[in-house]
């Protein structure tokens, strides 16, 4: 795909003296924002179970946060460097389920799906967010899915669930915090064009025996299309998230922002 425009000048002082840390940052979404926070002069930390292929303007801490033990050991990292996040984007998140509906889904993979899609961010908030509420401020964002909306039924029902769920529970998590000082959004991307997205489309091409512009297709398909013709960019979606964890969008609170190409049908 054809990149069509370059990304917007980022002011270099707007997240200066912020502490961020971004979960799964090491490629794709993630990877976007942790460079858009440290072009604005933060701080940031990114955690994933792997580093980053490239060099990345960050502290890296190897993690696995969908385990307790996992979460348990990145949050003592953090902990331990005395460097509390001003702010926490929950972007970790993802599909291994194969295809086959509802049926396919075992208890096993359930658990994996509720575990890296939800827990995952429950674990942080409950380590992360007492420090933000003793200070009296902070920003949590939550990156769901259009998903949570418009599942794709032969492929990612737990995968949809455990976003629903998400979205949800940051919903909740607004109400609770939001008069104590601390900010929480939900993002909701559609099809995100990155080298994970494509690795699902092979995977769909692979388990239901057909080539990748057919697997493709029949996820387009499934989603109703995208009235904007094309996938988002990782940076167009860090954007969303850059502006919502800044002082500009002090006074949105439990909202859920959809970044879909206009792929959603509904208002």
């Amino acid at each position: 795909m054809n990149r069509q425009f370059s990304q917007p000048a980022v002011l270099a002082d707007e997240f200066t003296g912020r502490r961020v840390l971004v979960t799964g940052g090491t490629k794709g979404a993630g990877e976007a924002m942790v460079r858009r926070f440290a072009a604005g002069g933060a701080q940031v930390v990114t955690t994933a179970r792997q580093p980053a292929e490239s060099e990345l303007p960050a502290e890296f801490i190897a993690g696995d946060l969908s385990s307790a033990a996992g979460a348990d050991c990145v949050v003592a990292a953090i902990l331990d460097s005395g460097r509390v996040p001003d702010i926490v984007v929950n972007n970790l998140g993802g599909s291994s389920v194969p295809t086959g509906g509802f049926a396919a889904i075992t208890d096993e993979l359930w658990l994996a799906e509720l575990n890296l899609n939800l827990l995952a961010a429950v674990r942080l908030d409950r380590a992360l967010v007492p420090a933000m509420l003793a200070r009296g401020s902070g920003v949590v964002i939550h990156v769901s899915s259009i998903q949570r909306q418009l599942p794709l039924p032969e492929s990612t029902t737990a995968y949809a669930a455990a976003k629903a769920a998400l979205t949800t529970y940051s919903k909740s998590l607004s109400k609770e915090l939001g008069p104590k000082g601390v900010r929480v959004t939900a993002v909701s991307p559609g099809w995100i064009y990155t080298p994970a997205s494509e690795a699902f489309v092979r995977r769909q091409a692979e388990q239901r025996g057909v080539d990748e512009a057919t697997a493709r297709q029949g996820i387009l398909d499934g989603l109703g299309g995208i009235p904007l013709g094309r996938p988002a960019w990782p940076w167009e979606v860090a954007e969303l998230v850059a502006f919502l964890a800044s002082d500009r969008a002090g006074s949105i609170l439990g909202a859920d922002y959809v970044i879909d190409g206009g792929t959603v049908p509904t208002v």
